[in-house]
């Protein structure tokens, strides 16, 4: 099923401002007169309405490279470059050396384009008597969960940021010039339009389908929003108990939701939107697809010294999650994150591949290890990347809410011990793996991390997770310089908005 087939692209059409950092252009502005004859010849059936949110949503996916990067790529998951010939893509993001002339990501990721359409919808929305209130309560209840999402991601990398809350129509120049809002005034922006969100879905917990925004994504969005709050921004128990009531809404009201069986199963191209996830990006064949090649090696990097140490095989391409041509392991993952699972834990070898040098009967080397996660499938003798990528799933269901107990001074055990008996299947003992009986389970905290760390390897959550936390984490784990750990703003940006100024730290 072609989920995102029908979309009328009136994105182009009506000229609106853009500013897109996907082509190199820092702050670029999309400038096309919109025609009062386009803009009412189009907003007249509750199709419109539907194309235009479809839209939004394949838009949406465009954007996934940037929630990877922004979400993860600071962290200490990614940085080794384990065969010859291979080069480390981003490499200042990895070792945390970007400046404003080398940001790492420009434009704000291109984010405000997909911003502005959702100041759009709500706009049309408000002010339209052609849908129906049922239809005009879940396309709100959608646009202002987005739009929160897109925000809380601007505010987490940096810090305080434009607010555009209309939509723009036309070029002006005194329009350009907007001094960024404080970090509170975004925060509580976000608040609000979580508030709004869930408003409009009302009673209505039903998934569409699992890669369109839903009330479940909001009350995911609004637990991860307030933990925050609770630990960044002064908020508190207060602000504890609002991610815990949101989480337990989820609970409470979607009885369907639980965790896969086998880890592997969450990922797997022929299981998707299965019971564990609950707003996931599609990917498909013929529709849309995110290449992972970058993230795996080619079969060329592997010679006969090279055996999987599980199997004692020769990798191949049909096994291993490697290429027959193009691509290369620009984005791998270094050795200790591998190393750092327990032997037991079936999480290791379902998101992660290592290669080991073979030689005179034995293993010398681990040299290198890569994304196992999304392995696609099969077209035509090629790989193709048909797995979809998850943005909230049931397992960060459990870690928020044992987090938000943590907070609170509530047993987060029964959590944890869900995901972790997953991870260990037939092997979980609670003596040996439940909390708190595994070696650093004495600091919640460390213990929370680590288990996030082992679940949402290349989900686009690692560097985020250490952010919320704390700026100790940052520094424990990561390169990163405490005085810099929001991003800094592209030179592009700051002289087209000349009322911005740089990133402190920058």
């Amino acid at each position: 099923m072609k989920i995102f087939g029908k979309i009328i692209f009136y994105f182009s059409m009506l000229g609106v401002l853009f500013f897109d950092g996907s082509c190199g252009d820092a702050f670029r502005l999309d400038l096309m007169p919109v025609s009062s004859l386009t803009d009412a010849s189009y907003w007249q059936t509750s199709e419109h309405w539907d194309s235009h949110m479809n839209g939004i949503h394949s838009r949406f996916r465009t954007h996934q490279m940037e929630f990877l990067r922004l979400g993860e790529f600071r962290s200490d998951i990614w940085g080794e470059q384990p065969f010859t010939g291979n080069t480390m893509l981003e490499l200042p993001v990895h070792t945390n050396t970007i400046n404003e002339d080398n940001p790492g990501v420009t434009g704000f990721g291109g984010f405000y384009s997909n911003i502005n359409q959702l100041n759009l919808i709500i706009d049309k929305t408000i002010n339209t008597d052609i849908l129906s209130a049922e239809n005009k309560q879940y396309i709100l209840g959608q646009a202002y969960g987005l739009r929160a999402y897109y925000y809380f991601h601007l505010l987490r990398s940096w810090g305080g940021t434009v607010i555009y809350d209309q939509p723009s129509y036309s070029f002006k120049i005194d329009e350009l010039e907007k001094a960024a809002s404080s970090e509170a005034e975004v925060m509580a922006f976000i608040q609000t339009d979580l508030e709004n969100s869930l408003t409009n879905f009302s009673g209505d917990y039903s998934f569409r389908t699992k890669v369109f925004w839903s009330k479940a994504a909001t009350l995911m969005l609004k637990a991860e929003v307030y933990l925050w709050h609770a630990r960044r921004m002064g908020g508190g128990t207060e602000a504890a108990t609002t991610a815990k009531n949101a989480l337990l809404d989820i609970q409470t009201n979607i009885t369907s939701l639980a965790l896969q069986d086998n880890f592997r199963d969450i990922f797997s191209s022929d299981n998707k939107e299965n019971d564990e996830i609950i707003f996931a990006i599609r990917h498909a064949l013929d529709e849309y697809l995110f290449s992972w090649g970058s993230f795996v090696p080619r079969d060329i990097h592997f010679g006969d010294k090279h055996l999987d140490s599980l199997s004692g095989q020769p990798y191949t391409p049909e096994t291993h999650n490697i290429l027959t041509t193009g691509g290369g392991l620009f984005y791998a993952i270094k050795n200790e994150i591998y190393n750092g699972f327990h032997i037991d834990d079936s999480r290791r070898t379902a998101s992660l591949q290592a290669a080991y040098l073979y030689e005179d009967g034995s293993y010398i080397q681990q040299t290198g290890v890569w994304q196992n996660k999304y392995q696609g499938s099969f077209s035509l003798g090629l790989r193709v990347w048909t797995d979809d990528y998850p943005i909230y799933r049931y397992a960060d269901l459990l870690l928020m809410l044992a987090e938000a107990k943590g907070l609170l001074n509530e047993d987060p055990a029964p959590e944890i011990n869900m995901i972790r008996e997953r991870a260990f299947g037939d092997k979980f003992s609670v003596e040996l793996h439940g909390y708190p009986n595994q070696p650093g389970d004495e600091d919640l905290d460390k213990a929370l991390l680590n288990e996030r760390l082992f679940e949402f390897i290349a989900e686009g959550k690692r560097w985020y997770d250490l952010r919320r936390f704390g700026p100790e984490y940052v520094v424990e784990y990561t390169t990163a310089d405490q005085n810099r750990l929001l991003w800094p703003i592209d030179l592009g940006a700051l002289t087209d908005n000349r009322a911005l100024t740089q990133t402190p730290g920058y």
